[in-house]
């Protein structure tokens, strides 16, 4: 792999598992000096002892307080901040009729609370190296999903986000992006809480709406954060690219 990132500095939420874990590993691999936002104590040293050459920080993006200190360390310590990848997420699966506020609330929370408070505690460092940033939103912010609509709402909130403040940060010279990924193979799955036999119906019946007919890779959604933070990419902002195998078609 090139060291495009050579000298930069990235940081990654979500950085201990899924998508999160393969941009960490792979910016960290072209070239960038890594910082991996981790909510849990437990998985920070989980996620340090895998990864030692990756800078760990523990916060929750939900704490504004936690996030601020977390993001000034990480500009501090790497003597700049140039890409923010938006990773950390939360899915709660459920018919509207089985929706509590508490499934509602915590979505929204991480999903849209939590990235505008790194985004925008990390606005001030972004102006200065003029970079980028990078949300991960998902086919489902955009295209009908039974089940899983505040979900969809959360991500839909993403992409508007990132057209809105791509017009806002453009006059500082900072590119605003969304990765939708559609079905991919990570540990989301698992953390449904459900049974070995209802994750392969789950899996197949996703892999039923992919025309290409399989569920990515975390490398596979990677490639395409890597590329739209390039710091040779410099035309490229407001855009939501949809890395789903051709999910968004049907």
């Amino acid at each position: 792999m090139s060291n495009a990132f050579e000298g930069k500095v990235v940081l990654v939420t979500g950085a201990n598992s899924g998508i999160g874990e393969t941009a960490a590993v792979r910016l960290q691999e072209a070239g960038a000096t890594v910082f991996g936002l981790v909510r849990r104590e437990d998985a920070l040293a989980a996620a340090r002892s895998r990864y030692p050459r990756i800078h760990w920080l523990l916060a929750d993006v939900t704490n504004e307080a936690q996030v601020t200190g977390a993001v000034q360390a990480a500009a501090k310590q790497g003597g700049r901040l140039d890409v923010v990848v938006n990773n950390a997420g939360s899915g709660t699966f459920a018919p509207l009729d089985q929706s509590t506020a508490e499934m509602v609330r915590s979505q929204f929370e991480v999903n849209v609370f939590g990235l505008t408070n790194v985004t925008r505690a990390a606005l001030a460092a972004l102006k200065s190296s003029r970079g980028s940033i990078v949300n991960i939103g998902s086919a489902a912010g955009h295209r009908p999903m039974p089940g899983g609509s505040h979900y969809g709402a959360t991500k839909a909130a993403v992409e508007s986000l990132t057209r809105s403040w791509a017009v806002e940060l453009a006059p500082f010279g900072v590119r605003v992006n969304t990765i939708a990924p559609g079905p991919t193979d990570t540990p989301v799955f698992e953390k449904l809480g459900l049974p070995k036999e209802a994750i392969s119906a789950a899996k197949a019946q996703f892999v039923k709406q992919v025309p290409l007919g399989r569920i990515a890779s975390t490398d596979e959604i990677v490639h395409w954060i890597i590329a739209l933070a390039d710091p040779s990419v410099t035309w490229v902002t407001g855009q939501v690219l949809s890395i789903d195998g051709g999910m968004s078609l049907t």
